[in-house]
C-alpha cells in the first residue's frame, strides 16, 4: 500500500489536466460572482433599453 500512495504521488501524467481543471474552476468562479456582482445593473440597462425602443415605436 505505501508503494502505491508513493507511485501515486509521484506520478505526473495526470498533472496537466488537474492543473486545468483547477484554472477553468477559478475562472467559472470568478464569472459567477461578476455576474452576482452585476446582475442589478445588468436588468437596469436592458429594461432602459426596452423602455427606450418602447418609446420610439410608439412615436413612429
Amino acid at each position: 500500500m505505501v508503494k502505491f500512495v508513493t507511485s501515486f504521488l509521484r506520478d505526473e501524467s495526470g498533472a496537466s489536466a488537474a492543473e486545468y481543471a483547477l484554472i477553468l474552476a477559478i475562472i467559472g468562479s470568478g464569472i459567477a460572482v461578476a455576474a452576482l456582482a452585476l446582475g442589478g445593473e445588468i436588468r437596469t440597462a436592458f429594461e432602459g433599453a426596452k423602455s427606450d425602443l418602447e418609446v420610439a415605436n410608439a412615436a413612429s
